[in-house]
């Protein structure tokens, strides 16, 4: 099922540290020096605060057409929140896909995936699903 929430979710810099400067300071689950290189060169995505804030693994991902030419396409999801969760720009950041390849190791075998695909984490691991 495809979040179309992240539809509305501008992937300007600007709108983003607008909304982080009216919002507390984040505490994420990783410390910068225990960012390693797991998968780099992919650009930029989208992630939740479950994923880096709460410590919870990817549980749904989708790669749609990039934004702009830093943008990857991806965006990632824990897969528990609700509308109103995503409706807060506060509860998201964009990131660097290597950190997020850091926080969930188990999608980095997904990111070459084409535009269009869509992952939901089973007990057994990630199985693609129909947008």
């Amino acid at each position: 099922m495809r979040i179309s929430l992240w539809l509305q979710v501008s992937m300007e810099v600007g709108a983003l540290r607008q909304v982080r400067n009216e919002v507390d300071v984040k505490e994420f689950k990783l410390l910068p020096d225990q960012i390693r290189h797991v998968a780099r060169g992919y650009g930029s995505c989208l992630a939740t605060d479950r994923i880096t804030v709460e410590g919870s693994v990817v549980g749904y991902c989708y790669r749609e057409e990039p934004e702009s030419e830093l943008d990857s396409g991806w965006r990632f999801f824990a897969g528990d929140e609700d509308e109103g969760y995503l409706a807060n720009a506060a509860n998201l950041e964009v990131y660097d896909v290597n950190t997020i390849a850091n926080y969930d190791p188990d999608v980095a075998p997904l990111l070459d995936s084409s535009v269009g695909c869509a992952y939901e984490r089973t007990h057994t691991g990630f199985v693609m699903v129909a947008e």
